[in-house]
C-alpha cells in the first residue's frame, strides 16, 4: 500500500480535469448556444476541450479537399524482354529529393508531358543493361492490442464503428469472460505474466487454435525477459487486451470476429519475425533508369498465424551481364488526388497522435502520452459529434456538416481558436501530468 500523500496528486489532477471539462465544455456550450440563439429560437451548440479540436481536424481536412486543385503528371512504364521472360519497370529520377512544401512530388512523377514523351521516344526498342541488389528484411509481429488499435483494425477489416467495437469487446470481457479488460491504452503485459500466458496458450490449443498455440509452446517462444511483450514500464492502469483462460461458448458472429482478431494478434506476437528477400533491379536504357522491385517471403514467421505464407512477387531471372530488350514503353498521364477523407480508423489514429499536429516540441512530447481524449472516450466523442449533427457517416467516411464549418469559423471570428486547436488540450494534459507527478500544485 502507498501512503495518502503519494496518491493525493492523482486526486488533484482528477479534480482539475473535471473542472476543465466544466469550464470549457459546459460553460463553453452555454455561451456558444446563447450566442447562436440571439436571434430567437434555440440552437444547441456544443463545444468541448476534446470534441472541438477533433472536429477541427476533420473540418481542416475537408477544407483541404475543397481547395484542392489537381495537377497533371506523367509516368513512363516499360516492358523488358530477358531470356527467361519479360518484366516491367518504371522510370524514376535518381537525384530526387523530397520537397518540404510539396507532398505530391515523387521520384517517378514527371510534370511536363514533353519530357515524358522524350524519354519514351528515346528508349523505345532499345537494349538495356541490368544491375540488381537483394537484401534481407525482417518484419516483427505487431504489438498486442490496446483499445484504439483494436478499434482501428476492426473498422478497417469489418467496417465496425469504434463504439460498436468497444461494446463487443466489453461484452466479451464482462458477459463471456473470454477477453481481458478492453478500456486500456497499454500494448504490453506485466513482467510476472509468462506463466499465465502459457496456461492461456494451453487453453487455446484445445479450442480451434491448436497449430499456432502448440507451436509456441513446443518451441518455448514465451520468453520472460522479452521487453517487447512483458514490460511493467509500458503499463499504466491496465495491460494489453488478450484472451483469458475461459473458453468461448455461443459467441455471436460479430463477437467471434473480435475474439478471433485478439487471439490471432496474441498468438502472432510470440512468433519469430517474418523474413523477406527484397530485390531492387535497375534497368538502364540510353542512360535512363527504370526500377523494378520484387519481394519474396523467405520465412513466414508470425504471418503463419494469419495463414499468409504465399511467396509474393518473384522477379523474372536475368543472368549477370545479360542484355534485355525494351519491347513496350508508354507515357501514362494522370492527376494528383486530394487528401483522403477521415474514416473512424484514421480519425482514431489522428486523435491518438494529435501531438504531431502541434508545433511546440514540449507540448507535442506531452501529448505523445495522451493525444486527444482517452482510449475509453474516443469512440464516444465521435458518436457525440455525429449525434450533434457536426459529422455524418457516409459509407465508411466521416464528413463534416455545414454546422461544423460554421462552428469553427465562428470560433475563429470570436478569437477563441484556442478551443479548436489540440494545443489547448495538449497544454492542459502536460500540466495535469505534472500535477500527477507532484511537480505542479493544483492552485497554480
Amino acid at each position: 500500500l502507498r501512503g495518502d500523500e503519494e496518491m493525493l496528486p492523482l486526486a488533484s489532477a482528477a479534480t482539475c480535469r473535471s473542472e476543465a471539462d466544466w469550464l470549457v465544455g459546459i460553460n463553453g456550450t452555454r455561451a456558444m448556444t446563447a450566442f447562436n440563439s440571439k436571434g430567437g429560437g434555440f440552437f444547441l451548440t456544443t463545444v468541448g476541450r476534446v470534441q472541438t479540436p477533433t472536429l477541427a481536424v476533420v473540418v481542416e481536412r475537408e477544407q483541404a479537399i475543397k481547395d484542392f486543385v489537381p495537377r497533371d503528371y506523367w509516368e513512363v512504364h516499360a516492358t523488358f524482354q530477358a531470356e527467361a521472360g519479360e518484366y516491367e519497370g518504371r522510370w524514376f529520377d535518381e537525384n530526387f529529393k523530397k520537397a518540404e512544401d510539396d507532398a505530391h512530388q515523387r521520384a517517378e512523377r514527371i510534370w511536363e508531358q514533353d519530357k515524358a514523351e522524350g524519354i519514351r521516344g528515346k528508349c523505345a526498342g532499345q537494349p538495356g543493361e541490368v544491375t540488381q541488389e537483394s537484401k534481407q528484411s525482417k518484419q516483427a509481429a505487431p504489438l498486442l492490442f490496446d483499445l484504439t488499435t483494436l478499434q482501428r483494425d476492426a473498422n478497417g477489416r469489418f467496417g465496425f464503428s469504434a463504439k460498436n467495437t468497444l461494446a463487443i469487446a466489453q461484452a466479451l470481457y464482462e458477459r463471456h469472460k473470454v477477453l481481458t479488460y478492453p478500456r486500456t491504452n497499454s500494448k504490453a503485459l506485466p513482467e510476472d505474466y509468462p506463466a499465465t500466458v502459457r496456461k492461456t496458450l494451453e487453453g487455446l490449443s484445445e479450442n480451434g487454435y491448436a497449430s499456432p498455440a502448440g507451436k509456441i509452446l513446443k518451441n518455448e517462444w514465451v520468453v520472460p525477459g522479452n521487453k517487447r511483450i512483458f514490460n511493467n514500464a509500458k503499463i499504466s492502469d491496465h495491460f494489453a487486451i488478450i484472451p483469458t483462460l475461459q473458453a468461448p461458448k455461443k459467441l455471436k458472429e460479430q463477437e467471434q470476429k473480435i475474439y478471433d482478431l485478439v487471439v490471432k494478434r496474441f498468438l502472432a506476437v510470440f512468433f519469430p519475425a517474418a523474413e523477406f528477400e527484397v530485390t531492387t533491379r535497375i534497368t538502364r536504357v540510353e542512360n535512363e533508369p527504370f526500377k523494378t522491385e520484387g519481394k519474396v517471403l523467405v520465412q513466414p514467421g508470425w504471418l503463419e498465424v494469419y495463414g499468409r505464407d504465399q511467396q509474393g512477387e518473384m522477379l523474372t531471372v536475368v543472368k549477370p551481364g545479360e542484355q534485355v530488350q525494351t519491347t513496350n514503353i508508354e507515357a501514362n498521364g494522370t492527376q494528383t488526388k486530394p487528401p483522403a477523407r477521415y474514416n473512424e480508423a484514421t480519425l482514431l489514429s489522428a486523435m491518438e497522435h494529435a501531438g504531431r499536429l502541434v508545433d511546440d516540441e514540449e507540448l507535442a512530447e506531452a501529448m505523445r502520452e495522451s493525444g486527444l481524449g482517452t482510449p475509453a472516450t474516443r469512440a464516444n466523442i465521435i458518436e457525440e459529434l455525429i449525434r450533434h449533427r457536426y459529422l455524418v457517416r457516409e459509407n465508411r467516411e466521416l464528413i463534416p456538416t455545414a454546422q461544423a464549418f460554421q462552428l469553427i469559423t465562428l470560433l475563429h471570428g470570436l478569437n477563441i481558436e484556442a478551443l479548436s486547436k489540440p494545443e489547448l488540450t495538449g497544454n492542459w494534459e502536460h500540466k495535469l501530468h505534472e500535477i500527477e507527478r507532484g511537480r505542479l500544485d493544483r492552485k497554480s
